[in-house]
């Protein structure tokens, strides 16, 4: 999987209660939750992101408890890629479970301007492209299993195609 979008950028340390605030985990339409993604960081960020977008985190994005609540607001946005330097375990599992991609990346994407800078990700070779400088980060790719429950919208969708499988 290949995404081109543009990168909006978080700091360190972003918690669940920051991506999609209690006060909405009243529901689990993730359309719905992404009228909320991030707006306690930046009111005005469900109308900013667009589908095919990038966020950039810092240390342990996701950190928190263990709600699934926030990779679904981030899919549910439409948000095409989450990359940081390392993921809370919790929030890993949940994007994977939910066929949210994600890529941990050691190095700092540094000289991006939030919301205007375009990256591209290469999901399966684990490489992202800051568009306007040209230079190429290296992140640690998923195995192809992993790759593949991510192609197929999540855990519960790869789970039934093998099962369909084996009929």
């Amino acid at each position: 999987m290949k995404f081109e979008g543009r990168a909006w950028i978080f700091g360190d340390n972003i918690d669940t209660d920051a991506i999609i605030a209690a006060r909405y985990l009243s529901t689990t339409d993730p359309i719905e939750l992404a009228k909320h993604l991030m707006e306690d960081i930046n009111p005005d960020f469900p109308s900013q992101v667009n589908s095919g977008d990038i966020l950039v985190g810092g240390d342990n994005f996701g950190c928190g408890s263990s709600r699934e609540h926030a990779p679904l607001a981030i899919k549910g946005a439409g948000v095409a890629c989450v990359v940081a330097r390392s993921f809370a375990r919790i929030f890993y599992r949940n994007a994977i479970n939910i066929g949210l991609p994600i890529l941990e990346c050691q190095e700092e994407l540094s000289g991006l301007q939030s919301g205007t800078d375009l990256l591209k990700v290469d999901l399966e070779n684990g490489l992202i492209t800051h568009l306007k400088s040209g230079k190429t980060y290296k992140a640690e790719p998923f195995p192809a299993f992993m790759q593949d429950i991510i192609n197929r919208g999540g855990l519960v969708e790869y789970v039934k195609s093998r099962i369909n499988h084996l009929k």
